[in-house]
């Protein structure tokens, strides 16, 4: 927003807001900034979405991004979105064969993977059915794997672990709590896919997406154009055009996965 020319106290004012993807507690937030009679919502993932849309017809609200919209009904149609939502779909429900694929390459024989995903989250349908489908057109076994919160990640793994599943691939709404679950990965030696680079960093084997930072630049696009008095109804739903992926070669080493030169020279990023 500062490099679109905003600056806080001074034209703007930005009340921040954080549910730890527990929805009821996004209905409540989003609720409180009703009251305040905010003139945008931008919302991070599809339950804030929902939370927002739960409790605003009228307020514009930005996805910055969300998930499979048209499939979750956040959006009727990604051209011309109506109502007050617009914003970004993240294409999270849409990369599930690229990384099978990717995955298949990194891990020789890979047998199963799990999907880590959340119980409450309306995401969590598209998400694991487009894995599904990639996973019937590689061979893979998959393992859904759903919890309502951190208190469940110990029991998740320990089932993942008893299904002999190698891989883990994480829904992006459980990425504050990336660090805990990359440390339980790795005591039941189950390799942890993520969508974040900074997961990677921490020690997850690779990280394929769009960049989030761009997700946030353009979010901020979109709350500018809102606020110059543009209608969200009349902005289409952007999606992302480039992806990257990031290897952690320490955390392959640790697991035994010898990675092949063909998908370290692919990588846009090594960390070792």
């Amino acid at each position: 927003m500062q490099s679109l020319g905003y600056v806080e106290g001074r034209n703007i004012a930005i009340d921040w807001r954080y549910a730890d993807g527990m929805f009821n507690r996004a209905v409540e937030l989003a609720t409180e900034l009703v009251r305040l009679n905010v003139d945008v919502i931008a919302a991070h993932h599809t339950p804030a979405v929902k939370a927002a849309m739960s409790v605003t017809g009228a307020i514009p609200i930005v996805m910055s991004p969300a998930g499979a919209p048209l499939e979750t009904g956040l959006v009727k149609n990604l051209a011309r979105p109506g109502a007050n939502v617009t914003g970004l779909s993240s294409m999270e429900a849409e990369l599930g064969h690229k990384r099978l694929e990717l995955l298949r390459e990194a891990v020789p024989g890979l047998g199963r993977v799990a999907v880590l995903g959340s119980r409450t989250d309306p995401f969590t349908v598209p998400y694991v059915e487009d894995f599904k489908k990639a996973a019937a057109h590689h061979g893979i076994g998959l393992q859904p794997v759903l919890v309502d919160g951190l208190n469940d990640f110990e029991r998740a793994f320990e089932a993942m672990q008893k299904a002999d599943a190698q891989v883990a691939i994480i829904q992006p709404l459980f990425s504050p709590h990336n660090r805990l679950i990359i440390e339980i990965g790795m005591r039941h030696r189950i390799a942890v896919v993520t969508s974040y680079r900074d997961a990677t960093e921490m020690g997850a084997l690779m990280s394929y997406s769009a960049d989030h930072a761009a997700y946030f630049q353009r979010a901020a696009g979109f709350v500018d154009r809102i606020l110059k008095g543009a209608k969200p109804g009349d902005l289409p739903v952007e999606q992302p055009t480039q992806f990257e992926m990031v290897l952690n070669l320490k955390t392959a080493k640790a697991l035994g996965i010898t990675l092949p030169q063909s998908l370290l020279l692919s990588a846009d990023q090594l960390i070792e």
